[in-house]
C-alpha cells in the first residue's frame, strides 16, 4: 500500500505512521528523518539541506524530491510506504505521481489527520520543546494551510479523512477501518 499522510504539525501523523509500519509491513518515510540521515551522514544532499535547516528555512523542493526520489528507490519501499511531510504542496505531489508512474505504480490513498487547531495548540505545548511557543505553532498552522492544504483538493479522489482526536488506539483503530475500505475498492 503506499500512503501519504497529511495534517498539520502535531495532528498525530508520525505516531500513526510508526504503527501502521508495523501493522502494513512497509517503511514509514518522514522527510524530518530524510533531512536528519542525510546531514547526519554529510550527503551531498545534507549539506544543501542544512544551509536551509539551519536557517530555520523550508527546504526547497528540488532537494526534498531527490531525497524522495532516492528513498523510494530503496528495496524495502518497493511494496509500499507511509510519507509523512511529503508531499508537502502540490508541486511535490506532481513529483509523486511521476515517481510512481514511473515504475508503473499509484498512490493508494492519502489520509488526512482532521484536528482542531486548539486541540493541536494544546498538544504541542504539552509536549514542553523549546521551538513549540504558541505563536511559532500558530505559524506553523498558517503555513500548514497555505502551502499543505491545498494537497486536500488535489488529493479529492484518494483522499480520506480521519478524526484524529482521542486516544492513540482510537485513532489508529479509524485508520485502519479507514485502510480496508480502501484495499476492498475496485482499482
Amino acid at each position: 500500500m503506499r500512503l501519504v499522510l497529511i495534517g498539520p504539525p502535531g495532528a498525530g501523523k508520525g505516531t500513526q505512521a510508526a504503527i501502521l509500519s508495523a501493522e502494513l509491513g512497509i517503511p514509514h518515510l518522514s522527510t524530518g528523518e530524510l533531512f536528519r540521515t542525510h546531514v547526519a551522514h554529510h550527503t551531498p544532499l545534507g549539506r544543501q539541506a542544512k544551509e536551509y535547516l539551519d536557517a530555520g528555512a523550508l527546504v526547497p523542493d528540488r532537494i526534498t524530491n531527490d531525497m524522495v526520489r532516492e528513498r523510494l528507490a530503496e528495496p524495502d519501499a518497493q511494496a509500499g510506504f507511509l510519507l509523512d511531510g511529503f508531499p508537502r504542496n502540490v508541486t511535490q505531489a506532481d513529483v509523486l505521481a511521476e515517481l510512481l508512474a514511473a515504475d508503473g505504480h499509484v498512490l493508494d490513498a492519502a489520509l488526512e489527520f482532521d484536528v482542531p487547531d486548539d486541540v493541536v495548540v494544546t498538544r504541542l505545548l504539552s509536549r514542553g520543546r523549546p521551538d513549540d511557543a504558541e505563536e511559532v505553532i500558530r505559524h506553523r498552522q498558517q503555513v500548514y494551510r497555505s502551502q499543505t492544504a491545498p494537497l486536500l483538493t488535489h488529493y479529492a479522489d484518494l483522499l480520506r479523512t480521519i478524526h484524529a482526536v482521542g486516544s492513540v488506539e482510537e485513532i489508529t483503530e479509524r485508520v485502519l477501518e479507514a485502510l480496508k475500505v480502501i484495499a476492498r475498492a475496485p482499482k
